[in-house]
């Protein structure tokens, strides 16, 4: 999709999601009684906030007599809504849709007893053929889906301001994690903040979002996945190695314990007040809405050490039990599963559509990020992201969350080691 198609797609979504966002008005559903649908989700932010608004668009293609109600809650990585909608959960009271991260995450909920499965749905709408059977392996919990992937996003991406690194003359794209950490020195010298990065507490996910990159490129995409099984080895001198490297590299950033957002920190790269950020997908979108040109102003490639490896998530959308309007709901996943919606969120978020086979044509919809994604999922192997919720549970990201919050302030990798290898032990046989 050309910048300006897909600027203009987002424009004229959020439009229409601006003038529903929380109306709450019943309207008239084909057999005469009030249908509408309550959406919670966290994507009140830059092109996360433009492609809901496109996804709702189409939807209301398909279902005009459907009021979309917007429950979006504010905070990187869903960490507000995700304790907003335990509690309405608790309290008995779902909305109609949530938004979930694929796999490990959903477990709670799924043990629970507070999702339908969706098997019936995949079923109808012919979703286990049509969807990636590589996602699909990943993210089934129990050898049943609950819930529809709505978008492929890729984790392990360094994102650069050119014309910073050739002031600075260093890569766009350092290919190592030498290279990287040398490569921010020099940016340093120059004045420039080297790294875009929050580590306050309620950005800590910016941190754990790192350190799973530099993991990634110490044990390698073939050793990743058992890191998060029984007996995984937290004691490995690679995961030393790595965590020394996080603490390196924290040190080399500007005031990373300013409260600063994703989409703040993803702009001062793009303002070219930083060099570097290593961060998921959603920030080509937010670099694209800012006009910002792909190759001329920001370059992109896996982060540094991580290439042999796409590390993931996926966005999607579950049918919680005592949904006020089930058949809204099921409107909405079907809508969720369809290419058209696939395609109208997914090309302006900066992800990818989660479906087996992409074709010519429909690629001619996606911008050149989009596009070396789409390759890259196909010939890089493929793990999950314990940021964005593929491979372990809340639990367990809450006790990573809190050694990396004691780590900032000790910046004692040893000390977090230990702290990793306990949670591990503590939280590996849960999943």
């Amino acid at each position: 999709m050309s910048i300006s198609r897909r600027a203009v797609l987002a424009t004229a979504g959020t439009a229409l999601l601006s003038g529903c966002a929380s109306s709450g008005t019943n309207v008239t559903g084909p057999n005469g009684t009030p249908s509408s649908l309550e959406v919670f989700s966290w994507w009140t932010e830059g092109g996360e906030h433009a492609a809901l608004a496109s996804l709702v668009s189409e939807f209301h293609v398909h279902n005009p007599h459907i009021d979309f109600i917007n429950r979006a809650v504010a905070g990187g990585a869903g960490a507000n809504a995700k304790a907003e909608l335990a509690r309405r959960l608790a309290a008995g009271d779902p909305p109609d849709t949530f938004q979930g991260q694929a796999g490990a995450m959903l477990d709670d909920y799924v043990d629970a007893g507070q999702l339908e499965d969706l098997g019936f749905l995949y079923q109808q709408q012919g979703w286990d053929r049509t969807l990636s059977g590589t996602l699909l392996q990943l993210t089934q919990r129990k050898g049943r889906q609950w819930s529809v992937p709505l978008d492929i996003h890729h984790i392990n991406v360094i994102w650069a301001n050119r014309h910073v690194c050739e002031r600075a003359g260093v890569p766009t794209a350092p290919a190592s994690v030498d290279d990287f950490v040398a490569a921010l020195h020099k940016v340093a010298a120059t004045g420039k903040n080297p790294l875009a990065i929050s580590a306050t507490p309620n950005e800590i996910w910016q941190v754990k979002h790192l350190m799973e990159c530099l993991l990634l490129a110490g044990v390698g995409a073939a050793a990743w996945p058992a890191l998060w099984r029984t007996g995984a080895n937290w004691a490995s001198p690679q995961v030393t190695q790595a965590l020394e490297q996080l603490r390196t590299i924290l040190a080399l950033a500007v005031n990373p314990t300013a409260e600063v957002s994703w989409n703040q920190a993803s702009a001062m790269v793009g303002r070219g007040d930083a060099a570097y950020q290593i961060m998921g997908d959603w920030t080509e979108a937010s670099f694209v809405l800012s006009g910002l040109s792909p190759h001329l102003d920001y370059g992109w490639a896996p982060a540094p050490g991580t290439g042999e490896a796409f590390l993931f998530a996926s966005d999607c959308f579950t049918l919680p039990k005592g949904a006020k309007d089930r058949d809204a709901a099921i409107a909405w996943l079907v809508e969720c599963g369809s290419q058209a919606g696939q395609d109208s969120f997914t090309a302006v978020k900066g992800a990818i559509p989660p479906r087996a086979v992409i074709g010519e044509s429909e690629r001619g919809l996606f911008d050149v990020y989009s596009n070396w994604s789409m390759v890259e999922w196909t010939t890089k192997q493929v793990v999950g992201s314990l940021t964005h919720g593929v491979v372990a549970r809340a639990a367990w990201n809450n006790a990573i969350d809190a050694a990396l919050n004691q780590f900032v302030t000790t910046r004692d990798p040893a000390r977090l080691q230990t702290a990793l290898e306990a949670a591990a032990k503590q939280y590996a046989g849960a999943i």
